[in-house]
């Protein structure tokens, strides 16, 4: 069975050992665009001086327990034989909306903030603005009520695709009749399709949120969608969340590296018109960990020591933030949930104890936010004088946080008003500043367009 996953989620596998070795350019080979310049002695850092992160959860979506459906699907596609023989009739069909709320709050609580899948045709059973057969009409638009009222605050709201599984014909509305890996989604069917195609895909599956009044910024990839066609795929998602959700920056996850040392920090790619009316780009959101709750198939968890160990000193988390990164953890639903057993679900509450337990400087972020701080962090164009700092910004971005190579005499301005200066990193927000014996650091809201801060 590992070889079968490895095919269905190729990230897990393929591509981390390929980021282990530092072969990992050529398969995130996207084009970066347009960089402005940058005046010395001036860095953008991270917001507030604190580390971003998030948490990412796959698979999720309304009602559906997603692999109870997808799995004879798998199974098929491979022509069955030793492939996927998991004991999916044993599994739940259902995933309660009592575990959303439990899992929202939870989180909420913790101030846990990250992207959470909702699979808008899940599995062929249904699509979510018509009615999914097994479920009552009500249901169905309760479920989509707790999404709202419980997930969205805090959590960004993605399509994984369209089905997670066949893919559908958009002229029919219909899985196509071929049932081989050509037309899975998370298999092969990408692979030498335009950007175009691939973004009218896009744009079915993210009408369909749209329609039940879902907000999207971004898109998840199910297994190995996109994975022969990245540079459509960065080009199709900036196209479709654009043309459905007018997205200011689109954004995707595609990729993970549960090891070695390639960044894991979030790519700006295609940057383009940054002076002009109509500034683009699309960011790729990169996961630093491989799901060790419970995997996609409620299979044996890796455990909480993978992503932090007990003794609060290693694991994969801790290796990203001691090395500067953000990190951006990853867990399916269906392994939080667990056929009920939640096993999954208690592993993360007790990473989020370690990380809270060993970091007081945390800055958890959805997706979409740290995607528009990593645009404009790359793209704002900086000058410096000894009286100012000039900003040209294609994009506005709150808690915009600079570094200046020098202890200011006095406190900096913005927009006529002194920042208010703080005695800690730690308590650095919008409107303040802080100064050591070598540099300083100041915080504020950038606006879009042109922009100073006075040092002198």
């Amino acid at each position: 069975m590992k070889s079968v996953e490895m095919k269905r989620r190729d990230f897990l596998g393929t591509i981390t050992k390929a980021a282990a070795i530092g072969a990992a350019t050529p398969l995130i080979g996207q084009v970066a665009g347009d960089r402005p310049a940058r005046a010395e002695g001036v860095k953008v850092i991270h917001p507030r001086a604190r580390t971003p992160v998030s948490y990412v959860i796959d698979d999720s979506t309304c009602l559906v327990n997603l692999n109870h459906f997808a799995v004879p699907q798998f199974r098929t596609a491979f022509g069955g034989g030793d492939a996927y023989t998991q004991k999916w009739r044993e599994w739940p069909r259902e995933i309660p909306d009592a575990f959303v709320r439990k899992f929202g709050e939870w989180s909420a609580e913790h101030g846990i903030k990250g992207k959470w899948s909702v699979v808008p045709y899940p599995a062929c059973v249904g699509r979510l603005d018509r009615q999914i057969p097994g479920w009552s009409f009500e249901e169905l638009q309760d479920s989509i009520k707790m999404v709202k009222e419980v997930m969205t605050p805090h959590w960004d709201i993605h399509p994984e695709m369209t089905t997670h599984t066949r893919v559908i014909d958009l002229k029919t509305g219909h899985p196509y009749q071929d049932f081989s890996l050509k037309f899975m989604e998370n298999w092969e069917w990408t692979t030498g399709r335009s950007a175009d195609e691939i973004a009218a895909y896009m744009s079915y599956a993210l009408n369909i949120l749209k329609n039940i009044g879902l907000h999207c910024d971004g898109i998840t990839t199910p297994g190995g969608f996109g994975n022969k066609a990245l540079p459509q795929l960065a080009q199709a998602t900036l196209q479709s969340c654009r043309d459905v959700f007018k997205a200011e920056i689109p954004h995707y996850f595609r990729h993970a590296f549960s090891e070695g040392n390639e960044s894991v920090a979030p790519r700006v790619e295609y940057a383009s018109g940054l002076d002009g009316n109509d500034p683009r780009c699309v960011v790729s959101i990169i996961c630093c960990t491989g799901d060790w709750t419970g995997g996609w198939d409620n299979s044996t968890p890796g455990g909480a020591d993978k992503y932090i160990t007990e003794d609060l000193k290693g694991g994969r988390v801790v290796e990203i933030i001691e090395r500067g990164e953000p990190a951006c953890l990853l867990s399916h639903w269906t392994g939080i949930y667990f056929n009920g057993q939640e096993t999954g679900f208690n592993i993360y509450k007790e990473v989020i104890r370690r990380m809270h337990a060993k970091y007081d400087n945390l800055l958890w972020m959805k997706l979409a936010d740290m995607s528009r701080y990593y645009a404009a962090k790359e793209l704002t164009k900086i000058q410096k004088s000894d009286a100012a700092l000039k900003f040209q910004a294609p994009f506005a971005c709150a808690d915009f946080t600079v570094e200046i190579a020098q202890r200011l005499q006095t406190p900096p301005m913005v927009s006529g008003a002194a920042l208010q200066e703080v005695d800690s990193k730690l308590k650095l927000k919008s409107g303040t500043w802080f100064r050591d014996a070598h540099q300083s650091l100041v915080c504020f809201s950038l606006p879009k367009g042109a922009s100073e801060v006075v040092i002198g």
